[in-house]
């Protein structure tokens, strides 16, 4: 399939494996500085969210995500991402 210029491209799935430990840490910082996420009355620790954020990806509830429109790397839940994967 070719993609033209201007044409968008679907996001592609990065397996953990793939990326160094190093590269998994920043952007799972990077999306936790980036969400501001609500997590109720109390705050949470960084570290919290952050080994919260890991274990989700290690589980396979979260994937990390390359846009190559954006040439950028994100998370996405796994219910959004098979909902992309249909549409």
């Amino acid at each position: 399939m070719s993609y033209e210029e201007n044409e968008s491209r679907p996001p592609l799935e990065v397996p953990k494996e793939a990326i160094s430990d190093e590269a998994l840490r920043g952007i799972i910082e990077n999306f936790i500085q980036r969400e501001g996420t609500d997590y109720g009355r109390e705050e949470v620790a960084f570290e919290t969210k952050f080994n919260q954020i890991r274990k989700q990806i290690d589980k396979g509830d979260v994937k990390i995500v390359f846009d190559p429109n954006t040439e950028t790397v994100g998370l996405m839940n796994t219910r959004d991402w098979q909902k992309l994967q249909k549409s």
